[in-house]
Protein backbone atom coordinates (compact mmCIF):
# COMPACT_ATOMS: atom_id res chain seq x y z
CA UNK A 1 0.00 0.00 0.00
CA UNK A 2 2.91 2.35 0.71
CA UNK A 3 4.12 1.66 -2.84
CA UNK A 4 0.77 2.74 -4.24
CA UNK A 5 0.96 6.00 -2.27
CA UNK A 6 4.40 6.73 -3.74
CA UNK A 7 3.35 5.79 -7.29
CA UNK A 8 0.08 7.75 -7.13
CA UNK A 9 1.95 10.82 -5.93
CA UNK A 10 4.37 10.53 -8.84
CA UNK A 11 1.48 10.30 -11.30
CA UNK A 12 -0.05 13.42 -9.75
CA UNK A 13 3.23 15.22 -10.32
CA UNK A 14 3.39 14.17 -13.98
CA UNK A 15 -0.19 15.26 -14.63
CA UNK A 16 0.33 18.57 -12.85
CA UNK A 17 0.13 21.72 -14.99
CA UNK A 18 1.94 24.68 -13.39
CA UNK A 19 0.15 28.02 -13.26
CA UNK A 20 1.87 31.39 -13.30
CA UNK A 21 1.39 33.87 -10.47
CA UNK A 22 3.17 36.98 -9.19
CA UNK A 23 4.10 38.05 -5.66
CA UNK A 24 4.91 41.58 -4.51
CA UNK A 25 6.91 42.68 -1.49
CA UNK A 26 7.65 46.12 -0.13
CA UNK A 27 10.57 46.78 2.21
CA UNK A 28 9.45 49.55 4.52
CA UNK A 29 10.84 51.67 7.35
CA UNK A 30 9.03 53.37 10.22
CA UNK A 31 10.24 56.05 12.59
CA UNK A 32 12.56 53.60 14.39
CA UNK A 33 14.29 50.36 13.34
CA UNK A 34 14.01 47.65 12.24
CA UNK A 35 13.08 47.81 8.58
CA UNK A 36 10.56 45.12 7.60
CA UNK A 37 8.84 43.50 4.65
CA UNK A 38 5.13 43.57 3.83
CA UNK A 39 3.35 41.31 1.32
CA UNK A 40 0.71 42.47 -1.15
CA UNK A 41 -2.47 40.56 -0.23
CA UNK A 42 -5.17 42.50 -2.08
CA UNK A 43 -5.23 44.57 -5.25
CA UNK A 44 -8.11 46.83 -6.28
CA UNK A 45 -10.17 45.45 -3.40
CA UNK A 46 -9.81 41.79 -4.43
CA UNK A 47 -7.58 38.95 -3.29
CA UNK A 48 -4.29 39.11 -5.16
CA UNK A 49 -4.49 37.04 -8.37
CA UNK A 50 -2.06 38.38 -10.98
CA UNK A 51 -1.02 35.75 -13.50
CA UNK A 52 0.99 37.48 -16.25
CA UNK A 53 3.82 39.97 -16.67
CA UNK A 54 1.68 42.70 -18.24
CA UNK A 55 -0.74 42.80 -15.30
CA UNK A 56 2.21 42.68 -12.89
CA UNK A 57 3.80 45.72 -14.55
CA UNK A 58 0.49 47.57 -14.44
CA UNK A 59 0.00 46.76 -10.74
CA UNK A 60 3.49 47.97 -9.87
CA UNK A 61 2.93 51.22 -11.78
CA UNK A 62 -0.40 51.78 -9.99
CA UNK A 63 1.12 51.21 -6.55
CA UNK A 64 4.43 53.06 -6.90
CA UNK A 65 4.31 56.77 -6.18
CA UNK A 66 1.55 56.40 -3.58
CA UNK A 67 2.29 56.88 0.11
CA UNK A 68 2.47 53.72 2.21
CA UNK A 69 0.07 54.37 5.08
CA UNK A 70 -0.48 52.20 8.15
CA UNK A 71 -4.11 51.14 8.55
CA UNK A 72 -5.33 48.69 11.19
CA UNK A 73 -2.79 47.40 13.68
CA UNK A 74 -3.67 44.37 15.80
CA UNK A 75 -1.62 43.05 18.68
CA UNK A 76 -2.31 40.02 20.84
CA UNK A 77 -0.56 37.48 22.97
CA UNK A 78 -0.27 33.95 21.60
CA UNK A 79 0.65 30.83 23.51
CA UNK A 80 2.25 27.77 21.94
CA UNK A 81 1.91 24.48 23.77
CA UNK A 82 4.66 21.83 23.75
CA UNK A 83 4.30 18.71 21.60
CA UNK A 84 3.60 15.36 23.28
CA UNK A 85 6.43 12.90 24.00
CA UNK A 86 7.48 10.75 21.09
CA UNK A 87 5.61 7.73 19.79
CA UNK A 88 7.21 5.52 17.13
CA UNK A 89 5.89 7.43 14.13
CA UNK A 90 6.73 10.91 15.44
CA UNK A 91 10.21 9.75 16.49
CA UNK A 92 10.88 8.44 12.98
CA UNK A 93 9.54 11.63 11.39
CA UNK A 94 11.49 14.01 13.63
CA UNK A 95 14.73 12.01 13.45
CA UNK A 96 14.46 12.08 9.67
CA UNK A 97 13.77 15.83 9.55
CA UNK A 98 16.32 16.95 12.15
CA UNK A 99 19.03 14.30 12.05
CA UNK A 100 18.62 12.93 8.53
CA UNK A 101 18.15 9.39 9.88
CA UNK A 102 16.20 6.80 7.92
CA UNK A 103 13.39 5.00 9.74
CA UNK A 104 15.55 1.86 9.83
CA UNK A 105 18.51 3.72 11.31
CA UNK A 106 16.31 5.43 13.88
CA UNK A 107 14.80 2.16 15.07
CA UNK A 108 18.19 0.46 15.16
CA UNK A 109 19.64 3.23 17.33
CA UNK A 110 16.55 3.30 19.55
CA UNK A 111 16.82 -0.49 20.02
CA UNK A 112 20.35 -0.08 21.38
CA UNK A 113 19.29 2.74 23.71
CA UNK A 114 16.44 0.55 24.96
CA UNK A 115 18.51 -2.61 25.45
CA UNK A 116 21.17 -0.77 27.42
CA UNK A 117 24.70 0.52 26.91
CA UNK A 118 27.89 0.57 28.96
CA UNK A 119 28.15 3.97 30.67
CA UNK A 120 31.43 3.86 32.54
CA UNK A 121 31.05 3.60 36.31
CA UNK A 122 27.27 3.33 35.96
CA UNK A 123 27.62 -0.04 34.25
CA UNK A 124 25.12 -1.16 31.61
CA UNK A 125 22.18 1.25 31.58
CA UNK A 126 18.91 1.21 29.62
CA UNK A 127 18.43 4.77 28.45
CA UNK A 128 14.91 4.86 26.98
CA UNK A 129 11.59 3.06 27.32
CA UNK A 130 10.24 0.68 24.65
CA UNK A 131 10.41 2.31 21.23
CA UNK A 132 7.49 0.59 19.43
CA UNK A 133 4.41 2.34 20.74
CA UNK A 134 1.57 4.59 19.60
CA UNK A 135 0.59 5.80 23.08
CA UNK A 136 1.49 9.22 24.51
CA UNK A 137 0.84 8.02 28.07
CA UNK A 138 3.68 8.34 30.60
CA UNK A 139 3.97 6.80 34.04
CA UNK A 140 3.15 9.03 37.02
CA UNK A 141 6.59 8.51 38.57
CA UNK A 142 8.17 9.70 35.29
CA UNK A 143 5.88 12.76 35.27
CA UNK A 144 6.86 13.57 38.85
CA UNK A 145 10.56 13.11 38.08
CA UNK A 146 10.21 15.52 35.14
CA UNK A 147 8.47 18.08 37.38
CA UNK A 148 11.26 17.91 39.96
CA UNK A 149 13.94 18.25 37.28
CA UNK A 150 12.25 21.25 35.62
CA UNK A 151 11.62 23.10 38.89
CA UNK A 152 15.08 22.46 40.29
CA UNK A 153 17.12 23.22 37.17
CA UNK A 154 15.01 25.79 35.29
CA UNK A 155 12.72 27.28 37.94
CA UNK A 156 9.10 27.03 39.04
CA UNK A 157 7.99 29.41 36.29
CA UNK A 158 8.84 26.80 33.65
CA UNK A 159 6.40 24.24 35.04
CA UNK A 160 2.68 24.59 34.18
CA UNK A 161 -0.01 25.18 36.79
CA UNK A 162 -1.33 21.68 36.11
CA UNK A 163 0.51 18.55 35.03
CA UNK A 164 0.26 17.84 31.30
CA UNK A 165 -1.66 14.87 29.91
CA UNK A 166 -1.93 14.09 26.21
CA UNK A 167 -4.84 12.37 24.51
CA UNK A 168 -3.94 9.32 22.45
CA UNK A 169 -5.22 9.08 18.88
CA UNK A 170 -8.18 6.83 18.14
CA UNK A 171 -7.24 3.17 17.88
CA UNK A 172 -3.92 3.60 19.73
CA UNK A 173 -2.75 0.56 21.66
CA UNK A 174 -1.88 1.53 25.22
CA UNK A 175 0.30 -1.43 26.21
CA UNK A 176 3.47 0.68 26.32
CA UNK A 177 4.25 4.21 27.43
CA UNK A 178 5.43 6.95 25.14
CA UNK A 179 9.13 6.92 24.26
CA UNK A 180 10.95 8.72 27.04
CA UNK A 181 14.25 8.60 28.96
CA UNK A 182 14.24 5.98 31.71
CA UNK A 183 15.91 8.49 34.05
CA UNK A 184 15.29 12.15 33.24
CA UNK A 185 18.21 13.11 35.49
CA UNK A 186 20.60 11.35 33.10
CA UNK A 187 20.94 14.35 30.81
CA UNK A 188 22.48 14.42 27.33
CA UNK A 189 25.45 16.27 28.81
CA UNK A 190 26.06 13.35 31.18
CA UNK A 191 26.28 10.79 28.37
CA UNK A 192 27.81 12.80 25.52
CA UNK A 193 31.30 11.36 25.97
CA UNK A 194 30.01 7.82 26.57
CA UNK A 195 27.78 7.27 23.53
CA UNK A 196 28.51 6.96 19.81
CA UNK A 197 27.56 10.09 17.90
CA UNK A 198 24.36 8.72 16.33
CA UNK A 199 23.07 7.23 19.59
CA UNK A 200 23.82 10.42 21.48
CA UNK A 201 21.95 12.55 18.93
CA UNK A 202 18.86 10.34 19.18
CA UNK A 203 18.96 10.20 22.99
CA UNK A 204 19.28 13.98 23.13
CA UNK A 205 16.25 14.32 20.84
CA UNK A 206 14.14 11.95 22.97
CA UNK A 207 15.25 13.53 26.25
CA UNK A 208 14.55 17.09 25.11
CA UNK A 209 11.15 16.19 23.67
CA UNK A 210 10.08 14.45 26.89
CA UNK A 211 11.21 17.27 29.19
CA UNK A 212 9.61 19.88 26.89
CA UNK A 213 6.32 17.96 26.89
CA UNK A 214 6.01 18.59 30.64
CA UNK A 215 6.91 22.30 30.58
CA UNK A 216 4.91 25.53 30.42
CA UNK A 217 3.85 26.83 27.02
CA UNK A 218 5.83 29.51 25.19
CA UNK A 219 4.34 33.00 24.91
CA UNK A 220 4.62 35.35 21.94
CA UNK A 221 3.43 38.86 21.23
CA UNK A 222 2.01 38.88 17.69
CA UNK A 223 1.64 42.06 15.65
CA UNK A 224 -0.16 42.41 12.31
CA UNK A 225 -0.39 45.64 10.33
CA UNK A 226 -2.41 46.46 7.19
CA UNK A 227 -0.66 49.00 4.96
CA UNK A 228 -2.30 50.73 2.00
CA UNK A 229 -0.58 52.13 -1.09
CA UNK A 230 -2.98 53.26 -3.81
CA UNK A 231 -4.99 50.20 -4.96
CA UNK A 232 -2.71 47.85 -3.02
CA UNK A 233 -3.22 46.44 0.45
CA UNK A 234 -0.06 45.07 2.06
CA UNK A 235 0.19 43.06 5.28
CA UNK A 236 3.14 42.77 7.63
CA UNK A 237 3.37 40.30 10.50
CA UNK A 238 5.80 40.09 13.35
CA UNK A 239 6.26 38.18 16.56
CA UNK A 240 8.25 38.75 19.72
CA UNK A 241 9.07 36.03 22.21
CA UNK A 242 7.76 36.97 25.65
CA UNK A 243 8.50 33.79 27.58
CA UNK A 244 10.37 30.78 26.10
CA UNK A 245 8.64 28.09 28.16
CA UNK A 246 9.37 24.68 26.65
CA UNK A 247 11.48 26.31 23.92
CA UNK A 248 14.14 26.64 26.59
CA UNK A 249 15.06 23.01 25.92
CA UNK A 250 13.40 22.16 22.59
CA UNK A 251 13.06 23.89 19.23
CA UNK A 252 14.82 27.12 20.18
CA UNK A 253 14.68 28.45 16.60
CA UNK A 254 10.97 29.25 17.04
CA UNK A 255 11.67 32.57 18.78
CA UNK A 256 13.23 34.55 15.95
CA UNK A 257 13.81 38.19 16.73
CA UNK A 258 14.22 38.97 13.03
CA UNK A 259 10.44 38.72 12.67
CA UNK A 260 9.72 41.63 14.99
CA UNK A 261 8.08 44.85 13.74
CA UNK A 262 8.86 48.40 14.89
CA UNK A 263 6.15 50.35 16.77
CA UNK A 264 3.42 51.24 14.24
CA UNK A 265 0.38 53.51 14.60
CA UNK A 266 -2.71 53.93 12.44
CA UNK A 267 -2.26 56.77 9.94
CA UNK A 268 1.55 56.62 10.10
CA UNK A 269 3.36 57.06 6.78
CA UNK A 270 6.17 54.63 6.04
CA UNK A 271 9.22 55.07 3.84
CA UNK A 272 9.55 52.70 0.87
CA UNK A 273 13.06 51.27 0.78
CA UNK A 274 12.57 48.63 -1.92
CA UNK A 275 9.74 47.30 -4.07
CA UNK A 276 10.05 43.77 -5.45
CA UNK A 277 7.86 41.70 -7.75
CA UNK A 278 8.60 38.11 -8.65
CA UNK A 279 7.18 35.66 -11.15
CA UNK A 280 6.40 32.24 -9.71
CA UNK A 281 4.68 29.05 -10.72
CA UNK A 282 2.57 26.68 -8.69
CA UNK A 283 4.43 23.51 -7.74
CA UNK A 284 3.29 19.89 -8.02
CA UNK A 285 2.57 17.98 -4.81
CA UNK A 286 5.92 17.10 -3.22
CA UNK A 287 7.30 13.59 -3.32
CA UNK A 288 7.24 11.71 -0.05
CA UNK A 289 10.23 11.87 2.24
CA UNK A 290 10.62 9.16 4.86
CA UNK A 291 9.08 11.51 7.43
CA UNK A 292 6.06 12.46 5.32
CA UNK A 293 5.49 8.86 4.19
CA UNK A 294 5.44 7.64 7.79
CA UNK A 295 3.01 10.45 8.64
CA UNK A 296 0.76 9.46 5.71
CA UNK A 297 0.84 5.78 6.72
CA UNK A 298 -0.11 6.74 10.26
CA UNK A 299 -2.91 9.09 9.20
CA UNK A 300 -4.42 6.49 6.85
CA UNK A 301 -4.11 3.70 9.42
CA UNK A 302 -1.73 1.65 7.30
CA UNK A 303 0.56 -0.56 9.37
CA UNK A 304 1.62 -0.29 12.99
CA UNK A 305 4.53 1.49 14.72
CA UNK A 306 6.56 -1.71 14.55
CA UNK A 307 6.14 -2.02 10.75
CA UNK A 308 6.90 1.47 9.41
CA UNK A 309 10.67 0.92 9.14
CA UNK A 310 10.18 -2.50 7.53
CA UNK A 311 7.72 -1.08 4.99
CA UNK A 312 10.18 1.62 3.92
CA UNK A 313 13.09 -0.84 3.75
CA UNK A 314 11.04 -3.12 1.49
CA UNK A 315 10.34 -0.28 -0.95
CA UNK A 316 14.08 0.34 -1.32
CA UNK A 317 15.50 -3.18 -1.01
CA UNK A 318 13.22 -4.56 -3.74
CA UNK A 319 14.07 -1.63 -6.04
CA UNK A 320 10.45 -0.46 -6.09
CA UNK A 321 11.69 3.05 -5.28
CA UNK A 322 14.91 4.99 -4.98
CA UNK A 323 15.78 8.02 -2.88
CA UNK A 324 16.61 11.25 -4.71
CA UNK A 325 17.43 14.21 -2.48
CA UNK A 326 15.92 12.18 0.40
CA UNK A 327 12.58 11.77 -1.41
CA UNK A 328 11.01 8.60 -2.83
CA UNK A 329 10.90 8.21 -6.61
CA UNK A 330 9.21 5.04 -7.88
CA UNK A 331 11.20 2.88 -10.28
CA UNK A 332 9.68 1.48 -13.44
CA UNK A 333 9.45 -1.86 -11.63
CA UNK A 334 7.64 -0.21 -8.72
CA UNK A 335 5.14 1.49 -11.02
CA UNK A 336 4.53 -1.72 -12.94
CA UNK A 337 3.99 -3.77 -9.76
CA UNK A 338 1.68 -1.12 -8.28
CA UNK A 339 -0.38 -0.82 -11.48
CA UNK A 340 -0.76 -4.58 -11.87
CA UNK A 341 -1.75 -5.08 -8.24
CA UNK A 342 -4.21 -2.17 -8.39
CA UNK A 343 -5.74 -3.60 -11.55
CA UNK A 344 -6.14 -7.19 -10.31
CA UNK A 345 -6.53 -6.72 -6.54
CA UNK A 346 -8.86 -3.72 -6.41
CA UNK A 347 -10.16 -4.30 -2.90
CA UNK A 348 -6.83 -5.06 -1.22
CA UNK A 349 -5.08 -2.13 -2.92
CA UNK A 350 -7.74 0.29 -1.74
CA UNK A 351 -6.20 2.59 0.87
CA UNK A 352 -9.12 2.07 3.23
CA UNK A 353 -8.80 -1.74 3.18
CA UNK A 354 -5.62 -1.90 5.26
CA UNK A 355 -6.97 0.46 7.90
CA UNK A 356 -10.19 -1.56 8.04
CA UNK A 357 -8.25 -4.80 8.43
CA UNK A 358 -6.19 -3.29 11.26
CA UNK A 359 -9.41 -2.34 13.02
CA UNK A 360 -10.81 -5.84 12.51
CA UNK A 361 -7.66 -7.42 13.96
CA UNK A 362 -7.95 -5.10 16.97
CA UNK A 363 -11.52 -6.31 17.41
CA UNK A 364 -10.27 -9.91 17.35
CA UNK A 365 -7.62 -9.10 19.97
CA UNK A 366 -10.29 -7.52 22.19
CA UNK A 367 -12.66 -10.48 21.79
CA UNK A 368 -15.31 -8.55 19.84
CA UNK A 369 -14.86 -10.50 16.58
CA UNK A 370 -14.38 -14.19 15.83
CA UNK A 371 -11.05 -14.67 14.05
CA UNK A 372 -12.21 -17.72 12.11
CA UNK A 373 -15.15 -15.81 10.66
CA UNK A 374 -12.84 -12.90 9.78
CA UNK A 375 -10.38 -15.13 7.93
CA UNK A 376 -13.17 -17.01 6.14
CA UNK A 377 -14.69 -13.74 4.92
CA UNK A 378 -11.29 -12.60 3.67
CA UNK A 379 -10.46 -15.92 1.98
CA UNK A 380 -13.83 -16.14 0.22
CA UNK A 381 -13.01 -12.91 -1.60
CA UNK A 382 -9.23 -13.22 -1.92
CA UNK A 383 -8.80 -16.77 -3.20
CA UNK A 384 -10.90 -16.35 -6.40
CA UNK A 385 -9.22 -12.99 -7.03
CA UNK A 386 -5.77 -14.57 -6.69
CA UNK A 387 -6.67 -17.43 -9.03
CA UNK A 388 -7.95 -15.02 -11.68
CA UNK A 389 -4.88 -12.77 -11.33
CA UNK A 390 -2.46 -15.68 -11.69
CA UNK A 391 -4.07 -16.43 -15.04
CA UNK A 392 -4.65 -12.90 -16.39
CA UNK A 393 -1.85 -10.78 -14.90
CA UNK A 394 0.84 -9.78 -17.38
CA UNK A 395 4.33 -11.14 -16.76
CA UNK A 396 6.71 -8.44 -15.55
CA UNK A 397 9.80 -10.36 -16.67
CA UNK A 398 8.80 -9.94 -20.33
CA UNK A 399 9.39 -6.22 -19.97
CA UNK A 400 7.24 -3.13 -20.21
CA UNK A 401 6.59 -1.81 -23.69
CA UNK A 402 7.84 1.62 -24.79
CA UNK A 403 7.42 3.68 -27.96
CA UNK A 404 11.14 3.36 -28.75
CA UNK A 405 12.58 1.11 -31.44
CA UNK A 406 15.87 -0.76 -31.53
CA UNK A 407 18.36 0.94 -33.84
CA UNK A 408 19.97 -2.43 -34.60
CA UNK A 409 16.99 -4.52 -35.66
CA UNK A 410 13.97 -2.19 -35.64
CA UNK A 411 11.97 -4.13 -33.06
CA UNK A 412 10.34 -2.35 -30.07
CA UNK A 413 12.48 -1.63 -27.01
CA UNK A 414 11.08 -2.71 -23.65
CA UNK A 415 11.94 -1.81 -20.07
CA UNK A 416 13.40 -4.82 -18.31
CA UNK A 417 14.29 -5.37 -14.68
CA UNK A 418 17.58 -6.96 -13.72
CA UNK A 419 19.65 -7.41 -10.57
CA UNK A 420 21.40 -4.13 -11.31
CA UNK A 421 18.16 -2.24 -11.85
CA UNK A 422 15.97 -1.31 -14.80
CA UNK A 423 17.25 -0.90 -18.37
CA UNK A 424 16.07 -0.78 -21.98
CA UNK A 425 16.39 -4.05 -23.88
CA UNK A 426 15.38 -5.15 -27.35
CA UNK A 427 12.18 -7.22 -27.48
CA UNK A 428 13.98 -9.38 -30.06
CA UNK A 429 16.24 -10.90 -27.39
CA UNK A 430 18.04 -13.35 -27.57
CA UNK A 431 18.52 -12.79 -31.33
CA UNK A 432 19.24 -9.09 -30.67
CA UNK A 433 21.11 -8.27 -27.47
CA UNK A 434 20.92 -4.46 -27.70
CA UNK A 435 20.56 -2.80 -24.28
CA UNK A 436 20.66 0.79 -23.06
CA UNK A 437 20.37 2.70 -19.84
CA UNK A 438 17.73 5.41 -19.66
CA UNK A 439 16.44 8.37 -17.69
CA UNK A 440 12.90 9.55 -17.23
CA UNK A 441 11.76 13.15 -17.81
CA UNK A 442 9.47 14.91 -15.32
CA UNK A 443 6.45 13.98 -17.47
CA UNK A 444 7.45 10.31 -17.52
CA UNK A 445 8.99 10.28 -21.01
CA UNK A 446 11.74 7.66 -21.49
CA UNK A 447 15.07 9.24 -22.53
CA UNK A 448 17.77 6.73 -23.61
CA UNK A 449 21.25 7.58 -22.39
CA UNK A 450 23.90 8.09 -25.01
CA UNK A 451 26.66 5.52 -24.77
CA UNK A 452 29.90 6.92 -23.40
CA UNK A 453 32.80 6.47 -25.82
CA UNK A 454 34.82 3.41 -24.84
CA UNK A 455 38.36 4.09 -23.66
CA UNK A 456 40.95 1.55 -24.82
CA UNK A 457 42.53 0.17 -21.66
CA UNK A 458 46.29 -0.26 -21.32
CA UNK A 459 45.90 -4.00 -20.65
CA UNK A 460 46.85 -5.45 -24.01
CA UNK A 461 44.69 -7.73 -26.06
CA UNK A 462 42.03 -10.29 -25.24
CA UNK A 463 43.64 -13.61 -24.21
CA UNK A 464 40.80 -15.53 -25.86
CA UNK A 465 40.41 -13.90 -29.27
CA UNK A 466 43.22 -11.35 -29.61
CA UNK A 467 40.97 -8.28 -30.02
CA UNK A 468 41.37 -5.06 -28.03
CA UNK A 469 40.26 -4.86 -24.43
CA UNK A 470 38.34 -1.77 -23.28
CA UNK A 471 37.27 -0.26 -19.98
CA UNK A 472 33.49 -0.33 -19.54
CA UNK A 473 31.06 0.62 -16.80
CA UNK A 474 28.46 -1.65 -15.30
CA UNK A 475 24.89 -0.44 -14.79
CA UNK A 476 25.67 0.13 -11.12
CA UNK A 477 28.70 2.30 -11.83
CA UNK A 478 31.84 0.16 -11.36
CA UNK A 479 34.39 -0.27 -14.14
CA UNK A 480 35.44 -3.59 -15.67
CA UNK A 481 37.58 -4.86 -18.53
CA UNK A 482 35.76 -6.37 -21.54
CA UNK A 483 36.61 -7.61 -25.01
CA UNK A 484 35.60 -5.48 -28.00
CA UNK A 485 34.58 -8.72 -29.72
CA UNK A 486 31.40 -8.99 -27.59
CA UNK A 487 28.93 -10.68 -28.01
CA UNK A 488 30.98 -13.26 -29.95
CA UNK A 489 33.68 -13.12 -27.25
CA UNK A 490 32.41 -12.75 -23.70
CA UNK A 491 35.78 -12.30 -21.97
CA UNK A 492 35.65 -9.92 -18.98
CA UNK A 493 37.64 -9.31 -15.83
CA UNK A 494 37.37 -6.86 -12.91
CA UNK A 495 39.05 -3.46 -13.05
CA UNK A 496 42.14 -3.81 -10.86
CA UNK A 497 43.51 -1.06 -8.64
CA UNK A 498 46.94 -2.68 -8.70
CA UNK A 499 46.98 -2.75 -4.91
CA UNK A 500 47.62 -6.14 -3.19
CA UNK A 501 45.07 -7.22 -0.62
CA UNK A 502 46.45 -6.11 2.78
CA UNK A 503 44.91 -9.00 4.72
CA UNK A 504 47.53 -11.33 6.21
CA UNK A 505 48.00 -14.55 4.20
CA UNK A 506 45.88 -13.39 1.21
CA UNK A 507 47.45 -13.32 -2.26
CA UNK A 508 44.60 -11.42 -3.89
CA UNK A 509 44.43 -7.85 -5.16
CA UNK A 510 41.82 -5.12 -4.76
CA UNK A 511 39.40 -4.62 -7.67
CA UNK A 512 36.59 -2.16 -8.34
CA UNK A 513 33.03 -3.28 -7.58
CA UNK A 514 29.69 -1.64 -6.90
CA UNK A 515 26.72 -2.39 -4.70
CA UNK A 516 23.25 -2.96 -6.15
CA UNK A 517 22.41 0.61 -5.11
CA UNK A 518 25.25 1.97 -7.24
CA UNK A 519 27.93 2.77 -4.66
CA UNK A 520 31.45 1.93 -5.86
CA UNK A 521 33.83 0.14 -3.48
CA UNK A 522 37.09 -1.82 -3.67
CA UNK A 523 37.25 -5.47 -2.62
CA UNK A 524 39.58 -8.45 -2.74
CA UNK A 525 39.27 -10.49 -5.94
CA UNK A 526 39.48 -13.69 -3.85
CA UNK A 527 35.97 -13.21 -2.42
CA UNK A 528 34.32 -15.17 -0.78
CA UNK A 529 37.55 -16.67 0.58
CA UNK A 530 38.61 -13.11 1.54
CA UNK A 531 36.02 -10.43 2.31
CA UNK A 532 38.34 -7.43 2.71
CA UNK A 533 36.84 -4.23 1.25
CA UNK A 534 37.15 -0.43 1.52
CA UNK A 535 34.87 2.32 0.20
CA UNK A 536 37.67 4.62 -1.06
CA UNK A 537 40.38 4.23 -3.71
CA UNK A 538 43.25 2.23 -2.15
CA UNK A 539 46.93 3.23 -2.24
CA UNK A 540 49.73 0.71 -1.79
CA UNK A 541 51.44 2.52 1.06
CA UNK A 542 51.90 1.61 4.73
CA UNK A 543 50.33 3.93 7.27
CA UNK A 544 53.12 5.78 9.17
CA UNK A 545 51.08 5.72 12.40
CA UNK A 546 49.64 2.18 12.59
CA UNK A 547 50.11 -1.27 11.06
CA UNK A 548 47.73 -0.75 8.10
CA UNK A 549 49.33 -1.93 4.85
CA UNK A 550 47.29 0.48 2.69
CA UNK A 551 45.99 4.04 2.73
CA UNK A 552 42.93 5.35 0.88
CA UNK A 553 42.14 8.45 -1.13
CA UNK A 554 39.02 9.99 0.45
CA UNK A 555 36.79 12.80 -0.80
CA UNK A 556 35.64 15.18 1.95
CA UNK A 557 33.80 18.52 2.05
CA UNK A 558 37.14 20.29 2.50
CA UNK A 559 38.78 18.47 -0.42
CA UNK A 560 40.57 15.16 -1.11
CA UNK A 561 42.71 13.58 1.57
CA UNK A 562 44.91 10.53 1.99
CA UNK A 563 43.74 8.75 5.13
CA UNK A 564 44.15 5.48 6.97
CA UNK A 565 41.23 3.03 6.58
CA UNK A 566 41.74 1.87 10.18
CA UNK A 567 39.01 3.66 12.14
CA UNK A 568 41.10 3.68 15.30
CA UNK A 569 43.89 5.55 13.45
CA UNK A 570 43.51 9.25 12.66
CA UNK A 571 46.34 9.64 10.14
CA UNK A 572 45.59 11.93 7.20
CA UNK A 573 47.38 14.25 4.78
CA UNK A 574 46.46 16.37 1.80
CA UNK A 575 46.63 14.87 -1.70
CA UNK A 576 49.83 15.29 -3.69
CA UNK A 577 52.60 14.56 -1.21
CA UNK A 578 53.44 11.05 -2.47
CA UNK A 579 52.12 8.60 -5.05
CA UNK A 580 48.55 9.73 -4.46
CA UNK A 581 47.13 9.80 -7.96
CA UNK A 582 44.21 7.48 -8.71
CA UNK A 583 44.76 5.35 -11.76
Amino acid sequence: MALRLVVDREKERRAFVPEEYWVFKAKLAGDVPPEFEADLVKYAGKKLAISNAADAEAAEAAIRGNPFMVGAVTEKERKKSPPPPFITSTLQQTANQRLGYSAKRTMGAAQKLYEGLELGERGTVALITYMRTDSTRIAEEAREAAREYIVETLGQEYYPDKARYFRAKAGAQDAHEAIRPVDVNLTPTDVRALLPKDLFALYKLIWERFVASQMREASFWDTAADITAGPGLFRAKGERLIFPGYLKVYNMEAGDEAKSLPPLAKGQELALREFKKEQKFTLPPPRYSEASLVRELEEKGIGRPSTYAAIISTLIDRDYTRLEDKHFVPSELGETVSDLLSQHFVKIMDVGFTAGMEASLDAVAEGRTDWVALLREFADDFNPTLAKASKDMAKVKAGKETNLTCELCGKPMVIRFGKAGEFLGCSGYPECKNTKEFDRASDGTIIPRERAPEEVASVGTCPQCGKDLVVKKSRTGSRFIACTGWPDCKYTRPFSTGVPCPREGCNGSLVEKSSKRGKVFYACDQYPQCDFAVWDWPIAEHCPECDSKILVRKKTKSGELITCPNRACHYKRSVGKKGDEEE
